[in-house]
């Protein structure tokens, strides 16, 4: 498509001499910002899809993917049976009884937060990778008895209390006596601590065994919620319907992840696309730098396109010059935008801690973000759909400067001259 001689001029071209140094400036600005876009984009989408992707992973890891509840007040009864008619059911991976409540944590140390109790069984939380396989204190061989409880690292470190201390649980739900209704208060000995990785779990929730917790909140053989997991979360819809065809007529409800946290992904998405929007700005801008490169270009070689004509060069052989002139500077730029915002990827966590130590700020907070670490996914769709657009948008830019250089009368150029 392109021959020698046009790329031997345009490359020419594209070397500054004295009295070009201000066309080459811009056309350097116009790689410099072809390449700041390209990059930008790419981190900012890994970044936002690993923000979705933890996100997914950490809430479903640890309170499934749906729930069945009883339809009205006292729990499911005969959850066992229950459970095990679910797990029976195409794609479902593993069905729990829970048992879970609001409380109040106290500690001897003085700290009193709000958190979230959960009754499970040992041998369903030991099926659990994201709490099993994060014990950063104790062990679970002790999660057994009535006495025993696994708490957050983050909650262990607000009430100030380790391994062997005790934490004491306040039920907003009382107990009525003769003197009135007075809050349900037991003490447990704290035997692990988990760290999940996202800060609402590890700074709230706390985990009992389940006869304990269904002594605690008086739901004796009873359960709160018969947590599912299934092979596939974006097809939890037609697991859903399953278990309605599987447990009727019994009264229950089903509320799976996708209706109960609709809103906070959807957000997540809009704002994903919103980046999106604003930093092709970025490429669109440099973009408008090469059209104004090459046109000034374009005016400088006026003399030189005209005597390119009158020695028998083609219109079309001029409009490939500055083409390969204009898309040179996108193709150079996207390329480097490329390999500059995988390897920042790549390493994005240590360079989060190396900012943090230079800045002495933390840039990440867990408690805004939810999560301990910045997390970045690359997708190669997405990473391909960037590089073909700053390839694209390079490409539209220097059509209309080409364009006027094939046109140019070389009569007219060279009386002026």
């Amino acid at each position: 498509m392109f021959g020698a001689f046009e790329r031997k001029v345009a490359f020419r071209y594209l070397r500054a001499r004295k009295g070009e140094r201000f066309v080459s400036v811009i056309a350097t600005f116009s790689l410099v910002g072809i390449a700041l876009g390209v990059a930008t984009l790419i981190i900012v989408m890994s970044v936002m899809n690993g923000f979705r992707q933890e996100l997914l992973g950490r809430i479903l890891g640890l309170n499934g993917h749906l729930g069945v509840y009883a339809a009205g007040p006292g729990g499911l009864r005969d959850y066992d049976d229950i459970a095990d008619r679910v797990r029976q059911l195409a794609g479902v991976l593993s069905a729990t009884p829970i048992v879970e409540g609001q409380v109040l944590l106290t500690s001897e140390a003085g700290g009193a937060t709000g958190g979230l109790a959960r009754g499970i069984k040992p041998e369903d939380l030991r099926q659990r990778p994201l709490l099993a396989g994060n014990i950063r204190a104790g062990s679970l061989d002790d999660f057994q008895g009535d006495d025993a409880i696994l708490i957050g690292t983050r909650l262990a470190q607000k009430l100030g209390v380790r391994v062997g201390d005790k934490v004491t649980l306040v039920s907003p739900q009382g107990r009525a006596t003769v003197i009135g209704t007075v809050p349900r208060l037991r003490a447990y000995t704290v035997v692990a601590e988990f760290e999940a990785g996202m800060n609402e779990y590890d700074s709230s929730y706390v985990f009992l065994p389940l006869p304990a917790a269904q002594v605690y909140f008086q739901l004796r053989d009873a359960a709160s919620q018969i947590e599912v997991f299934v092979e596939n979360p974006d097809q939890v819809r037609r697991v859903t319907q399953e278990i309605i065809r599987a447990l009727q007529p019994m009264p229950f409800r089903v509320l799976d992840w996708q209706a109960s946290n609709s809103s906070f992904f959807a957000a997540v998405q809009v704002e994903r696309n919103v980046m999106f929007l604003i930093l092709t700005l970025i490429i669109i801008v440099a973009a408008f730098n090469i059209i104004s490169s090459l046109i000034m270009l374009v005016k400088e070689k006026g003399r030189d396109i005209a005597i390119l004509r009158t020695m028998g060069a083609t219109s079309g052989a001029i409009m490939r010059i500055f083409l390969i002139c204009g898309c040179s500077i996108g193709v150079l730029g996207t390329l480097i935008g490329f390999v500059l915002g995988l390897v920042f990827c790549l390493n994005i966590e240590s360079i989060r801690q190396a900012l943090q130590s230079l800045t002495g700020t933390q840039l990440f907070s867990p408690e805004v973000y939810f999560l301990t670490r910045l997390p970045a996914v690359v997708d190669p769709q997405e990473v391909t759909q960037v590089v073909l657009m700053g390839l694209g948008l390079s490409l539209l830019a220097t059509l209309y400067p080409s364009w006027r250089a094939a046109k140019t009368d070389p009569v007219e150029a060279l009386r002026n001259e």
